[in-house]
């Protein structure tokens, strides 16, 4: 008896509690606050969610492993994501052997391991730009980290759309609300924005993959500043993988001749974004 009336004493309180927190702001939108916060406590990803990305995970690891199989029989321990120009320098030296006899089979894996590490968000795919250039040249390299890279884009839209959510909120609150603030203003002129954050460096493209679905960025237009976007670095970077050998540094990729080219590019693409800024 004495523990129901104890009880019921915690629960008058706690309604208590409630109800002067509700008339005090004068919405009930504080209740469902506090239990937020008590939830932003626990591990941002469901039991589903992580099945989920754990799925696309199998996927990706199946195909590389169909890509292995099929490769002829050898030593492949230089097989691994470089880290460094002396990694990368190795992985070349060996796949160059490979590439004019197994075209098809290094592209598919090129093309399965840089998605992956894109849709993850592993770092390193600078590298592997690095490597397109210097097994496919500059022409076929662009189109490849292109290709690549708004694939591996897309895929980690469409992967944050479904289970994102609690992760962006739980890694970037400050930048998931700059970055949902200027979408809103500029709505009319989206595509131009978007362009723009993917030609600068005003927000890191990692987070703009993750955060573009939260923030209700369409994927036509993702798709497109994507596309786009990203053809000015990845032309620097590949043209840089021709002379792999004389590279010092990853800083050694943007010489005057690069810088200036890239400003170019980057400067004829965010006009419209400063022209109707400006208006």
């Amino acid at each position: 008896m004495e523990g129901e009336v104890g009880t019921s004493s915690s629960m008058a309180a706690v309604a208590d509690s409630l109800k002067y927190e509700t008339q005090g702001d004068g919405k009930r939108g504080s209740v469902v606050v506090v239990v937020n916060e008590s939830k932003s406590a626990k591990f941002p990803l469901s039991f589903w969610e992580i099945g989920v990305a754990g799925g696309v995970v199998l996927s990706y690891a199946l195909g590389l492993a169909c890509v292995y199989l099929t490769m002829p029989a050898s030593d492949y321990s230089f097989l691994k994501l470089p880290r460094n120009l002396e990694d990368l320098q190795i992985l070349r030296d060996h796949l160059e052997s490979y590439t004019s006899d197994y075209t098809v089979q290094v592209l598919v894996g090129y093309c399965v391991v840089y998605i992956f590490m894109q849709t993850f968000m592993i770092p390193g795919t600078v590298f592997m730009s690095l490597l397109a250039g210097s097994l496919f040249g500059v022409f076929r390299g662009v189109a490849l980290v292109v290709f690549t890279a708004t694939a591996g884009a897309s895929s980690c839209y469409f992967l944050s759309k479904l289970i994102g959510r609690p992760l962006v909120f739980s890694l970037w609150p400050d930048k998931l609300t700059f970055f949902r603030d200027q979408v809103a203003r500029r709505r009319t002129r989206l595509l131009n924005y978007m362009l723009f954050l993917r030609v600068t460096p005003t927000l890191p493209n990692t987070f703009i993959n993750v955060a573009s679905p939260i923030v209700d960025v369409p994927y036509h237009t993702f798709f497109f500043a994507t596309v786009i976007g990203i053809i000015p670095a990845a032309y620097v970077t590949v043209r840089a993988g021709i002379t792999l050998g004389e590279l010092q540094s990853v800083g050694d990729l943007y010489d005057m001749h690069s810088i200036a080219t890239l400003f170019l590019i980057g400067l004829v693409t965010v006009t419209p974004t400063l022209i109707g800024n400006k208006n």
